[in-house]
């Protein structure tokens, strides 16, 4: 066969080689594929791991899910917390993730044997030091701030961020949590749906400070090489955060399915997450977190609500939060 008939040959049968792959469909949040997620090295590193097509679908995981039940054509949800996983098991959707979580990097006990923590951090309100001088010290301080101080959040009812700041206040406030939001309301340029766009007003220069995460200012430092942005740490307590993966019972790629679970915990898969999801990898040593990560501040005090716990406030602290975003 002359070499022209062999590259006709290959051309031809590449569409068909690659029909063959099988497909890992995975349900994400946006910001997995924004410009500062994990996402395209996640597809990656899966795909060279799995020789399979791992295909994202961004959006509202949990709602979507919930209403496609059975008939849904998620593989993987990725991306999760335990404050909305409650409702997530008693859909009856969700497997056995089949691993060992007694060695985790976390600074909580895991012993949910469904949903697979794969990163975690805690919630931040983000700022500029070239925009704000004198930033808050405190949440106190943050809520006596003048109302011209501008904040971008996310919504608690499309977001987990924006959910867990409602329980963050929650968690420091208590019965007067409906002050502080009457406090911190006036300061809130707008609330957007998800963490993207409230990151992009930000760096865009139309908000002082952004509800996001400890970590985030790595981003800037590491891949930018820009010092401006800090994490306002604040001694009443920082809210732990634990993304979080599940693959469903009615997959039709089931061992795939289990293979991206088996995956996660991987040392191959912990050393992408610092500085890929700019979070804290749940299974890997502090020592073997990029400098950038180890040298962040941290705080001195973990918030956490467990899953019943969360899923008891949700109700009565969205109502608290809409009451006082509606004035």
């Amino acid at each position: 066969m002359n070499t022209r008939i062999l590259a006709a040959a290959l051309l031809a049968a590449s569409p068909a080689i690659a029909q063959d792959q099988p497909v890992l469909t995975v349900y994400a949040g946006d910001y997995i594929v924004s410009e500062w997620g994990p996402g395209p090295k996640i597809e990656e590193g899966f795909e060279a791991f799995c020789d399979c097509d791992l295909q994202f679908v961004t959006g509202d995981i949990l709602p979507r899910i919930l209403i496609e039940g059975e008939a849904t054509e998620a593989d993987i949800v990725f991306g999760l917390n335990t404050d909305v996983t409650a409702r997530a098991r008693a859909s009856g959707l969700f497997a056995p993730h089949g691993q060992l979580t007694d060695d985790l990097s976390l600074p909580v006990e895991w012993t949910d044997d469904t949903f697979l923590p794969y990163n975690w951090g805690e919630t931040a309100f983000v700022y500029d030091d070239t925009r704000l001088e004198n930033p808050p010290a405190s949440f106190a301080e943050l809520l006596d701030a003048p109302d011209d101080l501008k904040i971008v959040i996310q919504d608690p009812r499309s977001s987990i961020s924006g959910l867990a700041l409602l329980l963050w206040v929650q968690g420091i406030y208590g019965d007067d949590a409906p002050e502080a939001w009457a406090k911190l309301a006036p300061k809130v340029l707008t609330v957007t749906k998800g963490w993207s766009e409230s990151y992009g007003m930000f760096t865009d220069g139309e908000a002082d400070m952004v509800l996001s995460y400890t970590t985030s200012p790595a981003y800037h430092i590491a891949a930018e090489d820009d010092l401006t942005k800090h994490a306002a740490i604040f001694p009443e307590g920082h809210y732990f955060m634990a993304e979080l993966t599940a693959q469903l019972k009615g997959t039709d790629q089931p061992g795939l399915a289990q293979s991206f679970m088996d995956w996660v915990l991987t040392p191959e898969f912990q050393s992408t997450i610092p500085l890929a999801n700019w979070s804290l990898p749940a299974k890997l040593a502090e020592a073997d977190w990029p400098e950038v990560m180890r040298d962040l501040p941290r705080p001195e005090k973990t918030l956490f609500y467990s899953e019943d716990e969360a899923e008891s406030l949700r109700k009565p602290a969205l109502d608290e939060w809409l009451t006082a975003f509606s004035r």
